[in-house]
């Protein structure tokens, strides 16, 4: 064997080692992404869990062509098993429900409250949940009151807080505020009867390091406090695989409307994050709205009691 060839080999057995080590570190990272229930710093990985799995993908073929065939096939395999209900959440549609809500995250300074209020007017929403309704944003909300007129908005932190705006009855004393959250109790009536439904929106704060997962803890009581149906929507800043959404979701008693589509656009160099979402206690259908004036698009949303 000639010395060109020993270095062929050596090169092709160095190029193998690190493959096989970034295939090793990258499925080490999807597994983890399922483990936020246990630690906070898995739903962090969560919300980057589609991009990791195509790593995976990417490094697998890479494998293969290195020879590690065995290594590309189950790794391909795993990519398929964990990559599957995230591509299904993002373009299953759910079923169309009944009532007719519109989701925003306003943002503080959004500066297009015009074409939001056109839009909220167009769509025959009955109800709109809201985050960081501002004191700026209190514009949009006067101009609704003839549509809209029953409201509760909630205090929140320097860039607002969370709101309910519906034409239906509202139920007296059936309102809560908390940390995030603003809840909304009105009667609604349906093809058969009418009934109490409650209106929630939600504004989480961003994941580990940050203090998302504490904020759930406080949250998951409240939420499966409420009795009779639920209409939850916000800004969880969070994946809709993550946990802490699911721990939202069954704490309400709720299923997600579908499809789970890209909605955060504030990175401008990264594609958007699916991050607003839509429940009901026996789910809907989620159509985008555009952004117009906030780094988050709308949601328009047909939930079914």
């Amino acid at each position: 064997m000639s010395v060109t060839e020993d270095d062929d080999e050596g090169s092709g057995k160095l190029w193998q080692m690190l493959v096989g080590t970034a295939l090793i570190l990258a499925i080490a990272v999807v597994v983890l992404s399922f483990f936020g229930n246990l630690h906070p710093f898995g739903d962090s990985l969560a919300v980057f869990r589609a991009y990791i799995v195509g790593l995976v993908l990417v490094l697998a073929i890479a494998a293969s062509m290195l020879g590690l065939q065995v290594a590309a096939f189950w790794s391909i395999l795993f990519a398929m098993c964990a990559g599957a209900p995230v591509l299904l959440a993002q373009v299953w549609p759910g079923p169309s429900g009944q009532v007719v809500l519109y989701q925003k995250n306003l943002r503080f300074d959004n500066y297009d409250l015009a074409g939001l209020e056109a839009d909220m007017r167009a769509s025959g929403a009955v109800a709109v949940t809201l985050q960081e309704v501002s004191q700026p944003n209190l514009a949009l909300l006067t101009a609704l009151q003839d549509r809209l007129p029953h409201q509760h908005v909630c205090p929140g932190t320097g860039v607002g807080g969370p709101a309910v705006l519906t034409s239906l009855t509202p139920i007296p004393g059936a309102r809560i505020c908390a940390e995030g959250l603003a809840a909304m109790r009105v009667m609604w009536r349906g093809t058969q009867e009418e009934m109490p439904v409650w209106i929630v929106s939600v504004h989480l704060h961003w994941p580990w390091p940050f203090p998302q997962a504490h904020q759930v803890d406080h949250l998951a009581p409240i939420l499966a406090g409420l009795e009779g149906p639920v209409l939850m929507a916000g800004d969880f800043n969070m994946v809709r695989w993550g946990a802490s959404v699911k721990r939202m979701a069954a704490a309400a008693g709720t299923r997600p409307a579908g499809p789970s589509p890209g909605t955060f656009v504030g990175f401008s160099t990264l594609p958007s994050l699916p991050i607003d979402h839509a429940f009901a206690t026996s789910g809907g259908r989620i159509t985008l709205r555009p952004a117009l004036g906030s780094d988050h698009m709308g949601l328009l949303t047909y939930l079914e009691p």
